[in-house]
């Protein structure tokens, strides 16, 4: 993985397109998420490894396949545009297993393991600049 963010970050610094530096911020984003994920799992971990025997088997963070979202509605004003997705049981998944990373003109929704599925949503080319900042999921 830390080689993966190495030569995405090179890339991103050689690229002059704004789509594909927008589709490389994202991916780094994503690198980078998981690479504080799998540091996290592993510091947890630790502890229990100093008593007890390693598991012979892990189960991933994700399951299943990823199914793309399609079905959406969205509010938009002046100031701001919302995107609504309905997926049931959505709220009953941690947190982090729910991700969006916000580029300048894209946005990408990553829903990891809601009833065996994961679910994903990018968007591209958007009409206007969004502010990376000030946008955010709930």
């Amino acid at each position: 993985l830390q080689k993966d963010l190495e030569e995405v970050k090179v890339l991103l610094e050689k690229s002059t397109r704004k789509r594909v530096r927008d589709t490389l911020t994202s991916e780094k984003s994503k690198i980078e998420t998981e690479i504080k994920n799998k540091m996290q799992q592993k510091s947890q971990k630790k502890p229990e490894l100093d008593n007890e025997k390693p598991a012979a088997v892990v189960a991933p963070l994700t399951t299943g396949y990823t199914v793309k979202i399609s079905n959406y509605g969205w509010d938009q004003s002046d100031k701001f545009v919302k995107i609504y997705i309905t997926l049931t049981g959505v709220h009953q998944v941690p947190t982090e297993n729910v991700q969006v990373h916000f580029t300048e003109r894209s946005f990408d929704l990553l829903v990891k393991n809601l009833n065996g599925k994961n679910y994903s949503m990018i968007v591209n080319n958007l009409l206007k600049p969004i502010s990376v900042e000030n946008s955010s999921k709930k």
